[in-house]
């Protein structure tokens, strides 16, 4: 269940997934390889700074991402 608040400019880990277009095990994967930083939530429940997964999208569509 994803949390019902949230702060502004901020998104869950479903919705990265989601925007990114993977799952929710490849989000984990990106943070454990300190592709995408968690900026706020709980342990479990994660948030991601939307500025943070636009810049990822961004590498990832030009094939500069690891």
């Amino acid at each position: 269940m994803e949390s019902q608040i949230i702060r502004p400019g901020h998104l869950t880990a479903h919705q990265v997934a989601t925007t990114l277009g993977i799952s929710l095990d490849g989000v984990r994967k990106l943070v454990q390889r300190g592709h995408l930083t968690r900026a706020g939530g709980t342990p479990r429940q994660p948030w991601y700074a939307v500025a943070d997964v636009a810049a990822h999208a961004a590498k990832a569509r030009t094939g500069k991402a690891a």
